[in-house]
């Protein structure tokens, strides 16, 4: 990884603080409504135990980073809460429906949308049929205009082939796809990685515009920098477990820690 100094950067021109108040749903009484519940977390590739009791929540229009070294089991947790990995056991709750014996299709159509960090963009495909390609899920998935309003580049190359898009524009395209389904919880995994820092500087406008919207995010990030001004809270993950947890206000006080765990 990248040596930086563990420091919580201003966010880029042009980009709103993080501390932009999400438009995030209340349950009675003005607290947040839970999102995401995982408790006691386990997941297995084969024989390989990766995950070793993870235990977190989300609440609705919250965006929480998990951190950590390669292989500390973070994209395995975004894995298995989609239902991609060999086996799991434990809970994992979204909207209060348990979703740890669901197939991913279902667990998909309970609002939870995962953007790979291969993105899995089909090349015979143009832009335009990439982006159509997932069904509908759910009410309330963004329509094809909203989508060529929030990504301008994607409406330019509608008819490109996908293998002719930049590496940003097909990360715009793998998120777009998502949103389009009517997911209202987004798995984003290393959405900025390799990316030219213009193309970062857009993907964080991107999450932020989807925080005021109320969107509820969770995002695998190496790129601290990138990570550091978007999220409410930061996770972070050691030998499959969450081993600390901090907000954004405690960020600065948690700089030596960080760098302890990440190896920054």
């Amino acid at each position: 990884m990248e040596r930086t100094d563990v420091v919580t950067p201003p966010p880029p021109a042009g980009m709103q603080p993080a501390t932009t108040a999400p438009v995030a749903a209340t349950a009675p009484g003005g607290t947040r409504r839970r999102f995401l519940e995982l408790r006691d977390l386990h997941a297995w590739y084969g024989e390989s135990h990766v995950l070793h009791g993870v235990d977190f929540t989300v609440d609705e229009g919250e965006v929480v980073t998990l951190l950590g070294r390669n292989g500390a089991g973070r994209t395995t947790t975004l894995r298995a809460i989609m239902g991609l990995t060999g086996s799991r056991k434990g809970s994992i709750k979204v909207h209060g429906t348990e979703s740890i014996s669901l197939p991913t299709h279902r667990i998909a159509r309970l609002g939870v949308g995962y953007c790979p960090e291969e993105r899995g963009i089909f090349s015979s495909l143009s832009t335009q049929e990439n982006l159509m390609l997932p069904p509908v899920l759910a009410k309330g998935g963004m329509s094809v205009e909203q989508i060529y309003t929030m990504f301008p580049n994607l409406r330019e190359r509608a008819s490109s082939q996908g293998t002719r898009l930049s590496g940003g524009e097909q990360q715009m395209l793998a998120v777009a796809r998502i949103l389009r389904t009517g997911a209202r919880l987004l798995l984003l995994d290393e959405i900025s990685e390799g990316l030219a820092p213009v193309i970062v500087q857009k993907l964080a406008e991107m999450v932020l515009a989807l925080r005021r919207q109320g969107y509820t995010i969770v995002m695998v990030e190496q790129n601290f920098r990138f990570a550091a001004p978007l999220a409410d809270r930061f996770l972070v993950m050691e030998h499959g477990r969450v081993i600390e947890e901090f907000t954004q206000a405690q960020l600065p006080q948690h700089s030596q820690k960080l760098r302890e765990y990440l190896g920054v």
